[in-house]
This record gives C-alpha cells, sequence and structure tokens, in this order.
C-alpha cells in the first residue's frame, strides 16, 4: 500500500453526495465520451434511481474530498451491476479504483449478491485492467444483452459464489 492510499476513506452515499456523485461521473465522460440520457436520469437523482431500488453507492474520499465513486445498481435478485465508477483525473494511478472496486465486491458478496455485472468501452484501458485484475471476465457475444449506453461495446462478469 502506498503513502497516497493511508488516508483514503471508502464510505457509503449520505445526503449531499449528490453533486460529488454528477462531478466525478460527468468529468470521465464529457472526457471521453458524450453524456447520454441513461447518465443524465442516473446522474440527476442517485437517491431515486439506485439507492431506492436496492442499490448503494460508495465514495472514495482523500483529505475531505471525494475523489472517487462506484455504485451498485440492482438487478435481478442476487445480482448487481458495477456502474458510475468514476475516479478524478488527479486521483488515478494511485490505488484509487482498486480500493474502491475491492469494496464494492466485498460489500455485495457480504449482502448475499452472486453475480456482478458492469458495461464498459474498449478504450478504457487502464478500467479494463483493474476489471480483469479484479476477476471480471468479458461475456460471450451470445450472452450480451443491449445496453441503454451507446458507448457500452465491452460487457463483464464476475461470479461471486457458485453457478
Amino acid at each position: 500500500m502506498n503513502a497516497a492510499s493511508l488516508d483514503l476513506t471508502i464510505r457509503e452515499f449520505q445526503p449531499g453526495d449528490e453533486v460529488a456523485f454528477r462531478r466525478l461521473n460527468e468529468e470521465w465522460i464529457i472526457r471521453e465520451f458524450v453524456l447520454e440520457p441513461k447518465d443524465q436520469y442516473s446522474l440527476a437523482d442517485p437517491q431515486g434511481t439506485i439507492l431506492d431500488h436496492g442499490g448503494r453507492i460508495f465514495f472514495a474520499v482523500r483529505d475531505g474530498e471525494a475523489v472517487g465513486c462506484c455504485a451498485l445498481v440492482a438487478m435481478d435478485p442476487g445480482e448487481f451491476e458495477v456502474a458510475k465508477m468514476a475516479v478524478t483525473l488527479a486521483a488515478q494511478g494511485s490505488g484509487v479504483g482498486r480500493q474502491l472496486l475491492e469494496k464494492v465486491v466485498q460489500e455485495a458478496k457480504a449482502s448475499g449478491a452472486t453475480r456482478l455485472y458492469l458495461e464498459t468501452n474498449h478504450k478504457l484501458t487502464p478500467a479494463l485492467r483493474l476489471y480483469e485484475v479484479v476477476g471480471f471476465r468479458r461475456l460471450p457475444p451470445d450472452r450480451v444483452v443491449a445496453s441503454p449506453y451507446a458507448r457500452a461495446d465491452v460487457f463483464m462478469e464476475l461470479w461471486l459464489a457458485s453457478h
């Protein structure tokens, strides 16, 4: 663990975190792609679109500032989508994303989830590497379900229990 990660705290969503959730996600989406209707929907009301439906949102906080976030969006029973994962540019490469993702996977397991799913884009190479290191595997084309996101072209899953 490097010195930069020692002062990192990972905590769940608190009232008022809506602004940081939007800021962190808009930063990378606008830089790499374009905000899509589904982004605007979930970023406008994370309480109503994620939390009220059994989902959870986690934040990586350093020196009182949210530098990363990741959501677990409830899907089918025992399944969550790992979504809206973002690490601010200044904190990238310091292990924040890995600590955040490992915490999200651990919390999903603790809640009894058996499968995590995610959608990403092939050009997000550091993110793809991180997902693979943590254990996510690409879905074969015959198991891919159409995404509401135009940018989604890589679909992955992580089994948390035998299936």
